[in-house]
């Protein structure tokens, strides 16, 4: 009894381990989004609730706190790489966005240091 507990536990940690973020969104075109202010204002009023939200605005707003507080550690390849770039696309050209994001999703800084490592790796 003890060993059908111990193996269904397993599998059980094995199915959370390898659980991501959809992967239904991974080839928006972020330079659009990016290259296009009031797009880019659209998406981050969505995030930080002022505004209506797209699909994978939803999408994005739903995961958003998760990844800032695991640094991303379910995220696909492609999210990671988008994930970077949009950051250090706000932190350069849209610092109050990004400042806000941060007080909204992480008010006390608590996880800065592990998602600022992961935004400062190349993985």
């Amino acid at each position: 009894m003890m060993m059908k507990y111990f193996v269904l536990l397993c599998v059980a940690s094995l199915a959370l381990a390898e659980e991501k973020y959809t992967d239904k969104y991974d080839n928006i075109d972020l330079d659009e989004i990016l290259d296009n202010k009031r797009l880019l204002q659209a998406y981050v009023n969505c995030i930080l609730d002022k505004g209506k939200c797209t699909p994978e605005g939803k999408e994005l707003k739903d995961t958003i706190k998760d990844a800032m507080t695991t640094s991303c550690e379910k995220c696909t390849e492609q999210q990671r790489k988008g994930a970077r770039k949009v950051v250090k696309h706000l932190k350069e050209n849209e610092p109050e966005y990004w400042t806000q994001m941060k007080a909204k999703y992480d008010p006390g800084d608590k996880y800065q240091e592990s998602y600022e490592a992961f935004l400062a790796r190349d993985d």
